[in-house]
Parts: C-alpha cells; structure tokens; sequence
C-alpha cells in the first residue's frame, strides 16, 4: 500500500519537473538524473537495496533535487546532500554488530532494502516536495512566514529524512550498545530487536542522527537555523513516534513495519508543519 501511493506521485512529479527544468534550464535535469542513477546503482552495488529499491530511491531523489534546485546553483546545494547522509548513515548502522545482529535475527537481509522499504522511508519526503502540491500551498501564509514555499515544503521533507535516519541508527546501534532494551510503554526489560523497545544509547544515537541529518539539508539549501530547528524537533518527534506505533500498533498486528515506518515520517513532517504555523 505505502509502495502504490508513493511510486505514482514521484514518478509523475519528476516526470514534470524533467521537463520543466531540460526546458529552463537543462544542466539541473543532467545533475538530477544522473547523481540519482549513480546513487541507485551505488547502492544496488552495495546490495544496500535491490533492483527495485535503488530504482525507487533514485526516483525519489531526483525529485528532492528538483525541488530544491531553485535555491542555490550546483548539485551539491540540494537535497541529495541530506538524501546521501541518510543512506550512508543507515548503511553504516546496519553492518555494525552484524554478527550478533544474525545471532539474534534481527540483521538486515543480505540483498538489502525492498522497494516497499525505501518508499516507506523516504516517501514523505518525496510526497511532501513535489510541484503540484507546492502549487496548491503557494499562497499560504504558514509558508511565507517559513521563507517561502519552497523552503516551507523542504523543512517537512527534511524532518521525514531526518526521522528516517534516526529510527534506523536508533535501532541498528541500540541492538549492540544499548544493553536490555525497554518497551517504550511500560518501560518492562524485553529482548532486543522487539517491537516498541528503546535503550537510552539507541534513542540518543537516533537524536544525534536526526540533528546531523537537519544540519547537513539546511547547510545545503541555505535553510539556516529555522530550518534545523524545524527539521531536528520534527526528526525526533517521529523516532519516538515509531517506537510508540510498534509496540501498540504493530505489536497487535494492525500494521507492518512498511506502515509504521511510513506514518512516523509522516508525522515528522506534521510536527514540523505546526511548528512553523
């Protein structure tokens, strides 16, 4: 279901804006498609994803450069900064402990992500960001008072980066040093790898990650500080979310991981949103 909704919306968003920019102004077209194929194809090396995945992700990258290309010149002043932390951040945390990981089956699979996985990860932020909607929101006041609609829709797709980041480090790193984690509930010892458990070092490694993550894409686009602020609140606000969703929801089997990861991107960027209205 979260691969069906976003998958259309991308692939139609950056289809527009492929045309809109080889027509203005064509080396963004160039720089967009071709760093997200290079990055869909680096993490398919990698086997960080399969085929599907990387396809998907680089999808959704090239619409994030699109739609941050208006604010300064050059690649690297554009949302595949942030996009390229995420990934190397997560890739990062999962080959860490990777043996005690298997030992306890929580371990990544061997292919890497599916495109289920990657849709529910960065498919807020690819949701959030694309023309038509930016469009709708133009003459809104909540965005004008964040820089403009640009920036405005940026600093939520930002927060849903950052959250994703977050939950991942947060889990992968708490598994090997955060000890006897806790559900987030009851705060009753549980085994590792549960749903809806916490340790102390896994939700500060997870913090940290959402407050590098917020730097490095208002560092790139020139969001400045609101930007951050915005985005890290919105990061952390959806790492605890997720945790609360697994250990209710997820726990009684109403949703799958796909699901809950998705809505705590969501809600990053919901929190985000009413912080800046």
């Amino acid at each position: 279901m979260v691969l069906s909704l976003v998958l259309p919306v991308v692939c139609a968003n950056v289809a527009v804006e492929t045309r809109h920019w080889f027509a203005q102004v064509p080396p963004v077209a160039i720089w967009a498609l071709g760093l997200s194929a290079i990055l869909g194809v680096a993490t398919y090396t990698l086997r960080a994803a399969t085929a599907g995945a990387a396809l998907t992700g680089a999808l959704i990258n090239a619409g994030l450069m699109y739609a941050t290309s208006a604010y300064r010149s050059g690649p690297w002043r554009t949302a595949v900064v942030p996009v390229l932390a995420v990934f190397l951040l997560a890739f990062g945390a999962t080959r860490v402990g990777r043996s005690k990981k298997e030992r306890l089956g929580t371990a990544e699979r061997r292919m890497g992500r599916t495109a289920a996985q990657v849709a529910a990860n960065l498919g807020t932020a690819g949701l959030v960001t694309n023309r038509l909607l930016e469009g709708w929101a133009g003459g809104q006041q909540w965005a004008s008072r964040a820089g403009g609609t640009h920036t405005a829709f940026f600093a939520l797709g930002l927060a849903a980066l950052a959250e994703a980041a977050a939950d991942t480090v947060s889990s992968e790193l708490g598994q090997v040093l955060g000890g006897r984690p806790r559900m987030i509930t009851t705060w009753r010892a549980v085994e590792p790898g549960r749903d809806g458990a916490i340790s102390v070092a896994g939700t500060l490694a997870g913090m940290a990650t959402a407050a590098v993550v917020a730097a490095l894409g208002a560092l790139a686009v020139g969001g400045g500080m609101g930007m951050f602020w915005l985005a890290a609140a919105g990061g952390v606000f959806g790492l605890l979310f997720d945790s609360l969703l697994g250990a209710t929801l997820e726990l009684g089997g109403l949703l799958n991981n796909d699901a809950v990861n998705f809505l705590s991107t969501l809600s990053a960027a919901v929190v985000a949103y009413v912080l800046v209205r």
